[in-house]
């Protein structure tokens, strides 16, 4: 049941962030004289539609991947009164951008609600203003459990929080640590909350810490938030700049790290061959499709509840804005790129070329969804 709750609340967060990107390039492109013929919420087959009085077809569809709109003329070349291919240079630039400014902003939105709620501190130069900021530790957390540990014996699993170690609180994770190497080789009492319940058990540590599993067999952390009242929408909009940065990077140091681990497989020393695959896995772990992003949000949901639910789906917001300004082929920068790149050539852009352009990156995409999507599924296995 929980597998499955986390599956439906997982499509629904990535449909309504789909339906919104798609608002967006709706909205834009009829207050740009462009007719839109259909809205659909999922991809068909269709399960129901109605005409509104505006003109537009809303569709529900029964594959709930997103959403979709459709422009009279969505071809370039396109050139009767309300085609999308009929607008200018700038409008189109507006109508192709709308859906990454209103997932960007959704993204702002939910981090600025946050940061009045509690915004959880992710970098270490996190923005804050420090007149108008408290910053609230959350109790320490198990994040990782070893195998054939105590920890696993005694039934710690990673998402409980500890309150009392050995009779003692426990205040920080470095406090946590050097607790239970006092302890070492010692049965001791540990108090810890498991959603929202307190629970008790108990464990005896090891005597040595040769495997650096520490003695409990655990590793932990400790959340922080940031809370702020007047600079709230402040700090929510400069955080999603500063979190569109770092996606950035990542971005490239991940084509990087996959061009370089190419390259360097076709190296005949092995020292060589070795780095190559070890950047290709890092490539591997990195990446994460539908099912990888379903797989975390239940998750989140279930051991941090709405905060951490909400702050991840800001991220999935503000990564779907990143993804689709890219110049990738069958996204909207892919799709803005060929046409500058066309104008600027000042060559036309006939409906063939377009569809050729753009049919083969959908093929690309899916190719990779695919790929993605199969490792994802290993991982979950795993």
């Amino acid at each position: 049941m929980e597998l499955i709750f986390g599956i439906i609340l997982g499509l629904l967060i990535l449909v309504f962030l789909v339906v919104v990107h798609e608002l967006g390039h709706a909205i834009v492109a009829r207050r740009n004289g462009v007719v839109v013929e259909e809205f659909g919420v999922g991809f068909p087959p269709r399960v129901a539609g109605k005409k509104l009085k505006n003109g537009v077809l809303l569709t529900l569809n029964w594959l709930p991947l997103g959403g979709f709109v459709k422009l009279q003329g969505e071809h370039d070349a396109a050139d009767k009164k309300g085609d999308y291919g009929a607008a200018s240079f700038w409008q189109k630039t507006r109508i192709l951008l709308a859906g990454v400014a209103i997932n960007w902003l959704v993204a702002a939105a939910l981090l600025s609600i946050l940061a009045w709620t509690g915004l959880p501190k992710i970098l270490s130069n996190q923005f804050s203003i420090a007149s108008d900021t408290t910053v609230i530790k959350k109790p320490v957390e198990i994040t990782t459990v070893a195998k054939n540990s105590p920890a696993e014996q005694a039934g710690l699993k990673a998402g409980d929080q500890i309150v009392r170690f050995a009779g003692e609180p426990v205040l920080t994770a470095e406090a946590f640590s050097s607790q239970t190497k006092n302890q070492k080789g010692k049965k001791v009492e540990i108090i810890y909350s498991r959603s929202g319940m307190e629970q008790t058990t108990t464990a005896t540590l090891r005597a040595d810490n040769k495997d650096m599993q520490g003695y409990l067999g655990v590793g932990s952390g400790q959340r922080e938030q940031i809370k702020a009242s007047w600079s709230a929408p402040l700090v929510g909009i400069v955080t999603t700049g500063q979190f569109t940065l770092v996606t950035l990077q990542g971005l490239g140091d991940l084509v990087v790290n996959l061009v370089t681990g190419i390259v360097m497989q076709f190296s005949p020393n092995q020292v060589t061959r070795s780095e190559a695959q070890q950047n290709l896995a890092t490539v591997g772990s990195s990446v994460a499709g539908p099912i990888g992003i379903l797989g975390t949000i239940f998750p989140a949901a279930e051991q941090a509840g709405l905060t951490q639910l909400v702050f991840l789906t800001a991220i999935i917001s503000l990564t779907l804005a990143v993804m689709n300004v890219l110049p990738i082929p069958a996204l909207d920068g892919g799709r803005w790129f060929v046409m500058a790149a066309y104008r600027l050539l000042k060559r036309p852009l006939t409906k063939e070329r377009e569809e050729k352009i753009q049919g083969t990156g959908f093929l690309i995409l899916m190719a990779l969804v695919v790929v993605v999507t199969v490792a994802d599924v290993g991982k979950l296995f795993k």
